[in-house]
């Protein structure tokens, strides 16, 4: 096949041959010359190539431009592009394949204009590496956003990783490079190799990647994107118990050898576990793929894969349908507020500052040494707010705790005057920041009205549970951080101080039905030196185990959801290693068993009990019996569910017993325990009232009264019973 004028000039030559043109298919693949068709082909290494018709026909061979892969051929009296074939000889070896630079775009322009917008709900259906079939060949396609760069290619197994065989096309419209690959498959390794501006060259994982390889290893992995998932089967009512079990995979249990389970080895023992438990969700810390253990997940570099270490995102998929099947609900730590800076992840992506400010006063996170997501930028809200639907849509999870939101919220977070910029009304919020949580939750309640996002927000920021269109936020939760400061302290002072700070237990109700909340007993609280819960009580080993159940006591009764870290349940002595299991032959002692005895049945109790879950957001739930008896430090209070059910709560602080405790009701009639923590088989001393009648004798504003015995450092349960 002769080249005649082959279009072609000693610029382009070289820029094809060096892989640095930047727009590979305005002059490879099939174009009209002429009366004729011109196929330009770039196939490093080649020795001879032929061209082949649809049906397998020789049409010609191709001549050879330049010795480094560069053909070139005519094909007379055609003059419309059609489907071709290469037959290509390297040294060895012959191969028949399909030529990448004779396939259409990948992206529609419906797809293309919603990526610009930065309001694709469904961007990782389009962006990332998908398997797919285009003209009938079966293949993958790879699309990457990164509009300031001069060349994006695509290297992998698939083309010895070289950087010079697959550049894409970029699509002006939206800044998106994009490629069909012909023969590549689902298990390929894959990265971007982007050229940019300034010359200098990056290699970088993809953004939208589906599952990516164990690190130290950094490339993606193609993988299919799991189908549509249908809302799981679990309780959904909007004054449900919620109690939930947080856990990180790597160290809830290992194998003998100090291997992480996989995530089908935990679905078939960590979820029956939490289900004997009673808990009602399980939290897992970041799954999201992230190059160092030591960040538990915090610090991703790959939001849309399931991490590999503990197996492939179909196993992920197992181990959340497992959990729907046992009627556990999941809920996932998200992380959107900030990201690392390793090399083959976001930062700089493309060579300019593209998910990141650029100014460090915006984009660099003092506290944590990461960069700050640009949420200003529409296509960097986008990739985070269709992450989120991701998890939701995909993977059928059943709510996101968002991390660190304070962080985000704020633009001198952590930072000192002159380390931060003002928005522009001179003001200290993030408006950007607050835009975006606010889209992210209204995409949430659009397509999963079932689903709830909690936020992780210390602050006073208001309205962080409020509907969106009401002015709020529009989280279904928030963390409860003050009330676990504020218990967490009163809890480590000896008991015969206690009676000087009674109000750090009695605060939180001032505010405890401004927002919806969450008490968490998190991993934040038994790290970096922290220690234990058991090993923060004070007194004798008995006196610890009694303080801690008496605490959960108080936080099983108190308004707000629930939350509480693996290892809390059976009352770990040792502070959380991430590197390790939790310590499981604790079990072996009686006190331990007996802690996780009282936790499980608390959570069976809370869970039964209308009263004390119905109202948790709504004062009317709520009643002082006595707040202001810090003299013996006990409070006691009634929890009510709106329909006459009442529960009847007593927390003696302090190791002395209290015989002939008197404590006012609402009703008379039979007050049954239900839960006593001095009880034996949680490890007490077995004191306690047991059931009770109310008498006609007047007491804290009521006319009738129980007149009781209180264990020592216990909680006492009762609920009325109308006889």
């Amino acid at each position: 096949m002769a080249t005649g004028d082959n279009g072609a000039d000693p610029w382009t030559i070289e820029a094809i041959c060096r892989g640095e043109h930047g727009d590979p298919f305005s002059w490879l693949g099939m174009h009209r010359s002429g009366d004729d068709l011109l196929l330009r082909v770039w196939l490093p290494d080649a020795s001879a190539i032929t061209v082949l018709d649809g049906e397998g026909r020789a049409l010609g061979e191709l001549e050879l431009l330049d010795g480094r892969g560069l053909f070139a051929g005519r094909l007379p009296r055609r003059r419309q592009p059609f489907p071709y074939r290469l037959r290509v000889a390297w040294p060895g070896t012959v191969l028949e394949l399909d030529d990448p630079y004779r396939f259409p775009p990948l992206l529609g322009e419906h797809d293309a204009w919603l990526i610009g917008e930065g309001n694709h709900r469904e961007a990782y259906r389009v962006l990332g590496a998908h398997p797919v079939e285009l003209d009938g060949v079966s293949g993958v396609g790879f699309a990457v956003w990164a509009p300031n760069a001069k060349r994006v290619s695509v290297i992998g197994d698939f083309n010895f990783w070289d950087a010079r065989r697959h550049p894409m096309r970029l699509r002006h419209e939206c800044g998106v490079w994009e490629l069909f690959l012909p023969g590549v498959a689902p298990g390929a390794r894959y990265k971007f190799d982007l050229l940019h501006w300034d010359g200098q060259r990056s290699q970088r994982a993809d953004p939208y990647a589906l599952a990516a390889e164990l690190r130290p290893a950094t490339a993606s992995i193609v993988s299919r994107l799991p189908p549509p998932q249908a809302p799981a089967p679990i309780d959904q009512r909007p004054n449900r118990p919620i109690s939930i079990y947080e856990v990180h995979l790597g160290s809830w249990r290992r194998h003998r050898d100090g291997r992480w389970l996989g995530y089908r080895e935990l679905a078939a023992t960590l979820l029956p576990y939490v289900v004997e438990m009673g808990f009602t969700h399980l939290e897992l810390l970041p799954v999201s793929e992230h190059p160092f253990d030591g960040s538990w997940g915090y610090q991703p570099t790959g939001l849309y894969a399931p991490t590999a270490r503990h197996g492939t995102p179909e196993d992920f998929l197992h181990l959340v349908e497992q959990a729907h099947g046992l009627g556990l609900g999941v809920i996932l730590d998200w992380v959107p507020g900030h990201f690392p800076s390793d090399p083959h992840g976001l930062a700089q992506f493309d060579g300019s500052f593209l998910y990141e400010h650029a100014d460090p006063r915006e984009g660099r996170h003092p506290d944590w040494d990461t960069l700050v997501y640009n949420y200003g930028r529409r296509e960097v809200a986008n990739y985070l707010a269709a992450n989120a639907l991701f998890w939701l849509q995909r993977y059928g999870v059943d709510g996101l705790r968002v991390d660190a939101v304070a962080s985000m919220l704020y633009r001198d977070y952590s930072r000192r005057d002159g380390e931060w910029l003002p928005n522009v009304h001179g003001g200290r919020d993030n408006l950007e920041a607050i835009d975006f949580l606010r889209r992210v939750n209204q995409w949430l309640a659009s397509a999963r009205h079932d689903a709830i996002c909690v936020a992780e927000e210390s602050t006073a920021f208001a309205a962080i549970t409020r509907p969106v269109e009401q002015g709020g936020l529009g989280f279904h939760y928030k963390w409860n951080m003050g009330w676990m400061h504020d218990t967490l302290r009163y809890m480590a002072r000896e008991p015969v101080h206690r009676r000087f700070h009674h109000d750090e237990l009695t605060f939180g109700l001032s505010y405890a039905f401004s927002e919806h909340y969450v008490l968490p007993l998190s991993h934040d609280e038994v790290v970096h030196g922290k220690g234990s819960l058991l090993a923060r009580m004070p007194g004798d080993p008995w006196q610890r185990f009694a303080n801690l159940r008496v605490y959960f006591g108080l936080m099983w009764t108190h308004p707000g959801k629930k939350l509480l870290f693996m290892g809390g349940e059976f009352a770990q002595w040792r502070e959380w290693d991430h590197d390790g299991a939790l310590d499981w032959q604790l079990l072996d002692e009686p006190a331990h068993l007996g802690m996780q005895r009282w936790v499980r049945d608390l959570n069976r109790l809370y869970r039964s009990e209308p009263a004390l879950h119905a109202l948790d957001a709504d004062p009317a739930g709520f009643e002082w019996m006595a707040w202001d008896d810090h003299h013996n430090s006990v409070l006691s209070f009634v929890r009510h569910d709106g329909h006459g059910r009442m529960a009847l709560v007593l927390c003696n602080f302090t190791p002395e017993v209290r015989r002939d405790y008197r404590v006012g009701v609402p009703a008379a009639g039979y007050w049954r325990e239900v839960l006593n923590s001095d009880a034996v088989c949680y490890g007490g001393s077995g004191l306690g009232h047991g059931d009770a009648i109310a008498e006609p004798v007047g007491w804290h504003g009521k006319l009738q009264s129980l007149r009781l015995t209180l264990g020592p450092l216990a909680a006492q349960i009762f609920v009325w019973e109308k006889r």
